[in-house]
């Protein structure tokens, strides 16, 4: 595919970038193979034998560098977040950000900054599915004429611990159990609730993780949070606290619970084949910046800590203010050398940002750069071309694994006379990282502040804001998980935990789970925050995808108007039939079919239009068509029914209501069609 659209609208650093990266890429096409020391190669079919029979050569240099190197090709995949996919694009700023911080890619209205986003998993391995429910990463490099800037975030705005000494304890828990190392990236066993029911600080990321949020629809419709709380500060020196968001253009969407299981086993890459298609066609992905500030002494006005990591800072008291756009605009050329290669910190921060006393926080700016080090071989991860920042480098750092820079010269120390005591340092005013001078006072000590001690009026808040569907979801989900959990004791225990949040809620799900009712009192808390309700968030058609299942004899001018109407409000569809290639319509129209009822299911859809008609097995066709129709209507997704597709919709168990769009009689189908598709969800339908 011709990417030469990549590089439009670029500015200095995102060719940079782009010309930085071109050094290193290598295309085989039409070249002569060589070692990696540059000889040709004359036969790579056969190892170097004494006889067409005989025992292979240790001299065979090709065969052995070649085994050897596919022997050295996997590193240690990352503990956490090792599922992950991702791609390039580019930030432009809206909005200056002189006011509030120094960091020069957050001042010039207009200036864009090439970045890199990695989405992942947490719990699963490199090869678990995309669509488990789990918290999703959302990490994205900044490459800034000051240095790269990271912000590592993931797809929901708090987590489960409050000291990042924990992490250890929480990982252990939810990976699978070491006695047979099972279940793979799942949450729904015995030691992880064990955690939860010993830890009550998870309250407020349980009730998230049970919601719609950990099973997303795609990368495309989540939102990143930093988690965090960071510094502003500017060039007069004034800090102001500071949450980051990254808000989806296309809104916060996720995948119905049963949907999410079959996808797994229909397409285990579904997630990241998504995100891949949508760039390659075009249709990229964006994201707004958005950032919630606090001023200094405002640190304790709230009933909740800023600095504790299990709390949000509700939208409706501290506003989000968006001040520029992300869009994801060309995908990886190498998933290895970009994808897995590729290193973040959150220390890896340019003047103007800095960081807070928040627990978790500090122990990550430890954790993050240590795991680097035994990930990718050394320290010296930041010479991988994906790592490489766009502006030079000068230190007096050397040697180690896989050193690249080739430094000239025989100073390498500081102070010195003989390079003229050059690397320098720099000052505040030429540009050098100046740490917030916070006045810290106390005494040494293992404790917590008694700030952090509320783990359940939040999570009551987040309960507070689902609307009726997300509520049973939340539900069904803590039904679904604690019925996996073989000990009764931990089941009682979790539901007793979670009637602190809501006592209705805990006693549906110890009647499902067979334990007793919670004991004790419920979170008085009576506000809600419509923010983080999905019910709430952006519906728009655009890049949406319907399956259209059509056969032979279909009515060309009906059709061709519905298709029109699709791609014009940029829905996607794909044609379905019983074989792949031409499909006749009654009048000898030809459309093309680019899947088969084999190669695809309902549920790689987001709505159905049924044509139907004709195939040359007809009762497997009638079959497959109702199966998909029944699916598609029991995920409480768009159907739109044809006139010639009203028998098969009637023969199906689907129902006439909500969502369900039929041409007869409809002289403006085509809109409506695209209006419910929109919806995305009818959770009013009657499914049973």
């Amino acid at each position: 595919m011709d990417k030469s659209w990549s590089n439009q609208g670029k500015d200095a650093n995102g060719d940079a970038k782009d010309q930085q990266l071109e050094q290193f890429r290598v295309n085989n096409d039409g070249k002569k193979m060589t070692t990696n020391q540059g000889i040709k190669i004359s036969n790579d079919e056969d190892s170097l034998k004494a006889g067409v029979r005989g025992p292979t050569l240790m001299e065979d240099f090709h065969f052995r560098e070649k085994i050897t190197h596919f022997d050295h090709e996997r590193i240690p995949e990352r503990v956490v977040h090792a599922r992950g996919y991702a791609a390039h694009g580019e930030f432009e700023l809206y909005e200056s950000m002189q006011e509030y911080t120094k960091a020069g890619f957050l001042q010039k209205v207009g200036a864009k900054t090439p970045v890199f986003l990695r989405f992942s998993n947490v719990v699963g391995s490199l090869g678990s599915v995309d669509t488990a429910r789990d918290v999703r990463g959302f990490a994205v490099k900044f490459y800034t004429e000051e240095g790269n800037y990271d912000l590592v975030g993931n797809n929901i705005p708090v987590f489960f611990i409050q000291d990042a000494i924990k992490f250890p304890d929480l990982i252990h828990a939810v990976k699978p159990e070491p006695h047979n190392e099972m279940p793979q990236a799942a949450s729904a066993h015995d030691t992880f609730w064990d955690f939860v029911a010993n830890n009550q600080e998870t309250a407020h990321m349980i009730m998230w993780l049970m919601s719609d949020r950990a099973i997303p629809k795609n990368y495309r419709m989540i939102e990143g949070f930093g988690v965090h709380t960071f510094r502003f500060i500017n060039e007069k020196g004034k800090s102001r606290f500071v949450k980051f968001h990254w808000k989806p253009i296309l809104g916060v969407h996720s995948l119905v619970w049963d949907e999410a299981q079959i996808i797994a086993g229909k397409d285990a890459d579904f997630q990241r084949r998504d995100l891949w298609e949508s760039i390659e066609n075009g249709d990229f992905p964006q994201y707004e910046l958005g950032i919630q500030m606090i001023e200094q002494e405002e640190e304790f006005k709230f009933d909740f800590d800023i600095l504790d990591a299990t709390k949000i800072w509700p939208e409706e008291i501290v506003p989000v203010k968006i001040i520029g756009k992300m869009t994801l605009n060309r995908n990886v050329d190498n998933v290895f050398a970009e994808t897995e290669q590729v290193a973040f910190h959150p220390g890896n921060v340019v003047p103007g940002i800095d960081f807070t006393n928040d627990p978790l926080l500090q122990g990550r700016l430890f954790s993050y750069l240590d795991t680097q080090l035994i990930r990718l071989g050394g320290p010296n991860f930041a010479e991988i071309p994906i790592n490489r920042p766009i502006c030079p480098i000068h230190n007096n750092q050397r040697n180690g694994f896989s050193r690249q820079t080739i430094n000239v010269g025989k100073v390498s120390y500081h102070k010195n006379s003989l390079a003229n005591n050059t690397p320098s340092s720099s000052s505040a005013s030429e540009g050098g990282f100046v740490h917030y001078e916070e006045k810290v006072e106390g005494r040494v000590t293992r404790a917590r502040s008694k700030s952090f001690d509320d783990h359940f009026s939040q999570a009551r808040l987040f309960w507070n804001s689902m609307s009726p569907p997300e509520k049973q979801h939340i539900i069904n989900a803590f039904s679904f998980e604690l019925g996996k959990v073989k000990s009764q004791s931990v089941r009682q225990q979790t539901v007793n935990m979670f009637g602190h949040v809501d006592k209705e809620m805990a006693t549906i799900i110890a009647i499902n789970v067979g334990v007793n009712k919670p004991i004790g009192e419920q979170s008085n808390v009576t506000a809600s925050s419509p923010a983080l309700s999905q019910e709430n968030t952006i519906k728009l058609p655009q890049t949406l995808k319907v399956g259209v299942l059509i056969g032979d004899g279909f009515d060309a001018t009906e059709v061709s108007n519905v298709l029109k109407t699709l791609t014009k409000y940029g829905v996607r569809y794909s044609l379905i039939a019983e074989r792949l290639g031409a499909i006749k319509s009654k009048e000898g129209v030809q459309l093309m079919a680019t899947e088969t009822y084999l190669t695809t299911d309902s549920v790689l859809f987001d709505s159905l239009y049924v044509v139907g008609v004709r195939a040359d097995n007809q009762a497997k066709f009638n079959q497959d068509i109702l199966i998909f129709i029944n699916q598609a209507f029991r995920h409480y997704k768009p159907i739109g029914v044809a006139t010639t597709g009203l028998p098969f919709f009637s023969a199906s168990n689907a129902k006439l209501g909500p969502g369900v769009v039929v041409a007869t009689g409809n002289a403006d189908f085509g809109k409506k069609f695209v209006d419910a598709i929109a919806q995305q969800r009818f959770w009013d339908r009657n499914i049973y």
